[in-house]
C-alpha cells in the first residue's frame, strides 16, 4: 500500500473533508484537536484520519492520512498523526471492526451533559428517544487518549447496537456505517444533548416518554433509511457552492 498516494479511496476522502467542514460549519470543532475515522479495508484496519493539528475548514479530500491499525510505525511517519487520534481511532478499527466511521468532537452541549454524574439523555423529544438503548457511557476517563485508553474505550463499544459513546469528561464518540451515516447521528447526537440541557435550564419537571414509545421511535428511526444520504448530499451540494476546494 503506497501511504502517500492521496488519489486513492476518492470518493471516501470526498466525503470525509465534507464532514470536517460542515462540523466547523456547525462550531462543533474544538480548535486543531478533535479527529474523524474512516475505515477503507475490507477488516477495517486501513482507514483514513484527519492531518496532524489542522483545523477542520481547511481540510481538503487530499490532506486526509491513510493509516494501518497494525503498524507500529505509524507515529514514526514523517506525517505522523496526533498521539491521541492514533490511541483512540487505530484502537477503535483495530478492536471493533463494524465501526467503519468514528467521529470524535468536544461539541459544547454533549461534553456538558458527559459533564454531569449522571451522563444518561432521557427521552424528552423525537431526537432524544431516538437514541434509547443506543448510548453507552464510558465512566472511567483516564487521561489523554494513548494507546492505553484507547483500547480501553475499543472494549466498550463491542455491541453493534451502541452507536454512541459519551465519553465521561470528555466529549462524544459517534459510529457509523458511513460518513454520511456517522454525521446525521453525530448532527442529532448533539441536538437532542442541546434540547436537553436547555430542558434542565428551565428549572422545570421534565416530560418524559415511556420506554415503551422511546423503544418505538428508536426502532423506527434505525430503519428510517435514506435521511442520513440525503442529508449528506446536500451538505456537499451546498459546499461546491461555498468552498469546493474540500474536493481538492
Amino acid at each position: 500500500m503506497n501511504q502517500h498516494h492521496n488519489l486513492t479511496h476518492h470518493a471516501e476522502r470526498v466525503d470525509m473533508a465534507a464532514a470536517f467542514r460542515w462540523t466547523a460549519r456547525l462550531n462543533m470543532h474544538e480548535a486543531v484537536a478533535n479527529h474523524f475515522s474512516l475505515a477503507v479495508s475490507d477488516d477495517g484496519k486501513d482507514f483514513l484520519i484527519n492531518p496532524n493539528q489542522r483545523h477542520f475548514s481547511l481540510i481538503k479530500a487530499s490532506d486526509l492520512l491513510l493509516l494501518n491499525a497494525d503498524d507500529p510505525e505509524a507515529l514514526n511517519r514523517p506525517d505522523a498523526p496526533d498521539p491521541t487520534a492514533w490511541g483512540l481511532h487505530g484502537s477503535i478499527h483495530r478492536h471493533v471492526p463494524h465501526a467503519r466511521c468514528v467521529m470524535h468532537v468536544h461539541s459544547i452541549f454533549s461534553t456538558v451533559l458527559a459533564s454531569l454524574a449522571d451522563s444518561r439523555l432521557p427521552p424528552i423529544d423525537q431526537n432524544t428517544a431516538t437514541f434509547f438503548n443506543r448510548v453507552v457511557i464510558d465512566e472511567g476517563y483516564g487521561g489523554l487518549a494513548f494507546e492505553d485508553e484507547g483500547t480501553r474505550c475499543a472494549a466498550m463499544l463491542q455491541d453493534p447496537r451502541h452507536k454512541v459513546m459519551v465519553m465521561g469528561n470528555h466529549g462524544v464518540l459517534v459510529l457509523g456505517s458511513s460518513v454520511a451515516d456517522a454525521f446525521n447521528r453525530l448532527y442529532y447526537f448533539e441536538r437532542s444533548a442541546e434540547t436537553y440541557i436547555r430542558a434542565l435550564q428551565t428549572g422545570q419537571k421534565l416530560r418524559l416518554l415511556s420506554d415503551e414509545v422511546a423503544t418505538g421511535v428508536a426502532d423506527a428511526m434505525d430503519h428510517y433509511d435514506g435521511q442520513a444520504d440525503r442529508f449528506f448530499d446536500d451538505i456537499k451540494t451546498l459546499l461546491d457552492k461555498s468552498e469546493p476546494d474540500f474536493r481538492a
